[in-house]
């Protein structure tokens, strides 16, 4: 088959369209089409492009038909290649989005939602039960945790800057414990 911009395109867009998955698998379905039906490529090769790939940050699929493309055809063989290779996943992504707009419009869908909203509060408040129990321990730690939440509703400070903060202050009184060889208040 002749190497076009249009015939690499079509083939890349074939393999994306098969590729289930990613990386190794795609290689079967590669060596098939380049090596054995086109002979664009030897096997030496795809398997110098496939080691390149997966050094490289990305996707080895995407990758590997860069490098093919670009073989082939150069830049536009490049950018022919790796089109054909996402055109497919993205076509699938797009579908798939209308689908599920439709879907989440639909009454028994949303009372679906809304169980799983009460579901994961329920869940929430058994993690802060647990928690509690293991963390409030004594009036420094209550003490603590009464100024963070204050900070954070009363403040709207961040909580990352909290939780620093707290960790601070729990290192700090750590510190203090260990060289009064106090055990601490309780």
């Amino acid at each position: 088959m002749e190497k076009t911009l249009y015939n690499i395109y079509k083939t890349f867009f074939k393999v994306g369209t098969l590729l289930l998955g990613g990386g190794y698998v795609i290689l079967p379905l590669l060596q098939s089409e380049l090596v054995d039906k086109r002979d664009w490529i030897d096997n030496d090769e795809l398997c110098e492009y496939t080691a390149l790939s997966q050094s490289i940050p990305g996707l080895i699929a995407a990758n590997l038909s860069i490098f093919v493309g670009y073989k082939l055809k150069g830049t536009m063989g490049a950018l022919a290649a790796i089109s054909g290779m996402i055109t497919p996943a993205f076509l699938c992504i797009v579908i798939l989005a209308k689908v599920l707009e439709e879907i989440i419009k639909l009454q028994f869908v949303q009372g679906i939602f809304w169980g799983v909203g009460i579901g994961v509060l329920i869940l929430i408040y058994l993690a802060i039960k647990e928690i509690w129990n293991k963390s409030v321990i004594d009036k420094f730690t209550f003490g603590v945790f009464f100024v963070v939440f204050l900070f954070s509703v009363l403040l709207k400070v961040s909580p990352a800057i909290l939780i620093i903060a707290a960790i601070f202050l729990g290192v700090i009184r750590q510190f203090r414990i260990s060289r009064s060889g106090s055990g601490g208040e309780k």
